[in-house]
């Protein structure tokens, strides 16, 4: 089997290992990581009289829809990925174009990773719910070394194999 193709198979069940891990993980203690949700949505302990508090979330419901929402968006990363490294692996010996189209489901697990710790954390957590302020409640680090990794994954899957064309 031809290397990258190997490494890009690899790469892509270890990024949707890594996504049902953090999803299942969030059901299994659901506790630790909903008060997470919950302290940042609610903004309480981003700095005194900010002026953007208008801005928090205090509904336990709309809350646990959110994080939900984050759960979801974890397993479907996972799911994808998954599935895309299969669709791949079938083809693994295969021409270039046909490798090239089977990467369908891992490029879209891979872009909703993506979305997810970029949009749901940096710029909706971190930016929005002011995040960033908080000492105990900030997840931008762990949110952005999995940004940096599935979108560094994300981009060497997305080449094309044209050497074989």
């Amino acid at each position: 089997m031809d290397v990258q193709r190997f490494s890009k198979i690899v790469l892509v069940t270890v990024v949707g290992l890594f996504a049902l891990l953090v999803g299942w993980n969030n059901i299994a203690d659901y506790n630790s990581n909903w008060m997470f949700v919950q302290h940042v949505m609610s903004m309480d302990t981003t700095f005194p009289g900010n002026s953007l508090m208008g801005r928090a979330i205090t509904n336990p419901t709309v809350q646990a829809v959110g994080y939900w929402m984050i759960i979801a968006a974890e397993l479907g990363t996972g799911i994808l990925c998954l599935a895309g490294a299969v669709a791949l692996f079938r083809v693994r010996r295969r021409p270039a174009i046909v490798f090239d189209e089977a990467k369908g489901l891992a490029i879209l697990g891979l872009t909703l990773g993506f979305v997810l710790w970029f949009t749901g954390f940096m710029t909706v957590g971190a930016e929005w719910f002011l995040m960033w302020q908080s000492p105990t409640w900030n997840g931008q680090e762990a949110a952005f070394r999995f940004i940096v990794c599935i979108g560094i994954v994300l981009i060497y899957v997305s080449r094309s194999d044209e050497r074989e064309r």
